[in-house]
C-alpha cells in the first residue's frame, strides 16, 4: 500500500479527523485531531492492510519565531507539533507519520501545557517517548501511566526545547553557563 493509499484509507475511515496530509513528503504524514489520536493509532496498528506495529519514536517541535521582525515571514502561527513515526514489520520498508498541531499553551494560558492523549496503551514504547517529549518540549500526555521527567531532575523548571526557554544561570549552586 502506498502512502497515498494509506492517506485515502485514513480519510475514508476517519473523515474530518484527518485535517491534513502529504503523501510525497520524505516521511509521508497525516495531521490528526488530537482528541481522536488513540482511535487512529489503534486502526493503524490493527488494520490488516496497514499493521504499523512499531512506534519508532515520538518527537515534539516548538514552532515559535522569537524575533518579532521575522514573525510575518515565518508563515505560521506559533504552535507545537507532536510527531509519531511508525513502521510495519508485516510490510518491510513501510513507514508513516502522524502529526498533531497544538497551541503552544493550553487555553492560551502561558505555562499551561498543551494536552494530548497518551498512546502508551497502543504501543508500550510510547511510555518512554512521551516522557521525553513531556520533559523537553512540554506536552502533557493525558492518561499516561507514569508521566514524570526522564532526562531532567524533578525540580527542573521549564522545558529546554521550547524556543522561549531561558537556561538558568545556576542550578543547586552550580553555575550552568
Amino acid at each position: 500500500m502506498t502512502a497515498s493509499e494509506t492517506i485515502a484509507l485514513l480519510q475514508s475511515q476517519f473523515g474530518s479527523v484527518i485535517t491534513g496530509a502529504k503523501a510525497d513528503a520524505l516521511d509521508p504524514f497525516v495531521t490528526v485531531e488530537p482528541a481522536e489520536l488513540v482511535n487512529v493509532c489503534v486502526f493503524l496498528r490493527d488494520d490488516p492492510r496497514l499493521k504499523f506495529a512499531l512506534l519508532n519514536d515520538i518527537t515534539g517541535v516548538d514552532y515559535l519565531e522569537p524575533d518579532p521582525k521575522k514573525v510575518a515571514k515565518a508563515g505560521f502561527e506559533p504552535h507545537v507539533e507532536v510527531l509519531y513515526h511508525l513502521s510495519s514489520f508485516a510490510f518491510p520498508g513501510r513507514r508513516f507519520t502522524l502529526k498533531l498541531v497544538l497551541p503552544r499553551w493550553k487555553s492560551d494560558q502561558p505555562g499551561q501545557l498543551p494536552e494530548v492523549p497518551s498512546v502508551a496503551g497502543v504501543w508500550k514504547t510510547a511510555d518512554w517517548h512521551e516522557r521525553e517529549v513531556y520533559d523537553l518540549v512540554g506536552v502533557f500526555f493525558t492518561g499516561h501511566p507514569n508521566l514524570v521527567r526522564i532526562l531532567l531532575n524533578d525540580d527542573w523548571v521549564g522545558h529546554p526545547l521550547r524556543k522561549d526557554y531561558e537556561f538558568p544561570l545556576e542550578y543547586h549552586g552550580i553555575r550552568c553557563r
